[in-house]
């Protein structure tokens, strides 16, 4: 016995006349008056499915209990369709199977959400994971990761690396997260931790003689769950024997590349450009910054040292935005709450109207040059934050992407990939003011740096 003898999304034109069998999920089902076409689906795409009450009518018995998701069997002749019923968003559009045999191998009970319906609850879809992997975006972005894997693999093993698996029980390692915990059944009070990274044994790889070591690794990480952090994750791990900084940037430049081409991309134009982490925060408040869009951050301290707005020549650091857009009170305020979210004791501005006048309860505190330094285009609004240098960084870079968003800034369609340099090592944590890692501990010194270390 074959399940079936081509995929639903395979049968074309030159296969009108061939006798098929086809097995899938059905996608609808539509009956007109005693003549019902279902869409059946697998991993490659739909076919439509004819059934005849004149030409199989037991098949047409039994169509009459199917339903959305029910697994189907169905066996018939390839026919063309008629011009006028041509399907041309779909790549079997020009052709449908005549079905002559059809067997319900599955059914399905009542569905708590559509395959094709837009926002459902991510518990309820988690709770029927199953019925969530159907939907074309789950099975998008799962092949697409899958391609994406396979590039990757191809370009380590090109470029010389080889794949070696590490361990995930091992022992705790100071990585910046808290460890997930085994506890080993055999020695009561002991406990294994989940890898945070192949760091420690990449090392001894490279020590060992491998000379270019990689893996797809997955990693555990005990932390506070946003959109770039999650208790396990995978990540291209690699290390290097001997290697400059531009060998590093160079390996994973091309592994991007490789990624691009694999899903019929445009490669992005190499070499990435590069941006210093001193720089990225000042002109963008992040060291990741989106550079699909301008909108960059510009620095006001040194021009309000003698600022008869208090605010600003007490503060350590002052920033500001110039938005291309002149904004009412209201949005304002709302700016000024995202502000707050991220640190801020408030958000000055000054707006210029339409026809130059400046609306700002501050201006009447700024001298001649500090508006002269601040002047926008009319329809612009400069928005300010006078704080620490960390606290000024953190704000306008959230509002930049706020605003980014909101104002249609983003070019969705443009890949800025870049390499941010020269992280510090350190810095002091704003809340209990002891050092912490900027990046990472494992980490060369700069070139020129070594001296400094004790």
């Amino acid at each position: 016995m074959s399940w079936r003898d081509v995929m639903c999304g395979e049968p074309r034109p030159e296969d009108v006349g061939r006798a098929l069998t086809v097995a899938g999920w059905v996608e609808s089902r539509r009956d007109h008056g005693g003549l019902v076409f279902v869409d059946l689906r697998d991993a490659t795409g739909l076919i439509q499915l004819v059934i005849n009450p004149e030409r199989a009518p037991a098949a047409a018995e039994l169509a009459k209990e199917i339903r959305n998701e029910f697994v189907l069997q169905a066996s018939g002749e390839v026919v063309a369709r008629s011009a006028g019923t041509v399907n041309p968003k779909m790549p079997t559009g020009e052709v449908e199977l005549q079905v002559d045999e059809l067997t319900i191998v599955s059914r399905s009970t009542p569905l708590p959400f559509q395959l094709d319906e837009e926002g459902v609850d991510e518990t309820l879809r988690l709770r029927y994971r199953w019925l969530d992997l159907r939907t074309r975006r789950m099975q998008r972005n799962l092949r697409l990761q899958a391609t994406v894997i396979a590039a990757i693999r191809r370009s380590m093993d090109e470029q010389g690396f080889i794949d070696i698996w590490t361990p995930s029980l091992t022992l705790g390692t100071p990585e910046g997260a808290r460890d997930f915990l085994v506890p080993v059944r055999l020695q009561p009070g002991t406990f294994f931790a989940l890898a945070q990274s192949p760091q420690l044994f990449k090392q001894a790889l490279m020590i060992g003689g491998f000379d270019r070591y990689y893996q797809i690794a997955t990693c555990w990480r005990d932390e506070d769950l946003r959109a770039d952090r999650q208790f396990e994750f995978r990540q291209l791990d690699l290390e290097l024997a001997f290697p400059t900084r531009e060998d590093v940037l160079d390996v994973l430049e091309r592994v991007v590349a490789a990624s691009f081409e694999a899903l019929d991309l445009e490669a992005p134009e190499r070499p990435f450009p590069r941006i210093s982490y001193a720089e990225a925060m000042l002109l963008y408040g992040s060291d990741k910054p989106d550079l699909r869009f301008g909108l960059e951050i510009q620095d006001a301290t040194d021009v309000t040292r003698e600022s008869q707005f208090k605010v600003f020549a007490g503060a350590s650091s002052v920033r500001y935005l110039v938005v291309p857009q002149a904004f009412s009170r209201g949005d304002l305020a709302k700016l000024e709450a995202i502000a707050k979210e991220w640190g801020a004791k408030g958000l000055a501005y000054l707006v210029y109207d339409t026809d130059g006048a400046v609306r700002s309860p501050i201006a009447k505190f700024l001298s001649q040059p500090e508006l002269a330094a601040f002047a926008a285009p009319p329809g612009s609004t400069v928005l300010f934050v006078a704080d620490d240098v960390h606290v000024v960084e953190r704000v306008l870079g959230a509002v930049r992407l706020q605003l980014g968003r909101e104002l249609g800034l983003v070019d969705e369609e443009r890949h800025a990939f870049h390499w941010i340099l020269d992280f510090p090592l350190f810095q002091a944590d704003e809340e209990t003011g002891r050092w912490t890692f900027v990046h990472h501990p494992f980490t060369g010194p700069l070139e020129g740096h070594e001296e400094l270390i004790e």
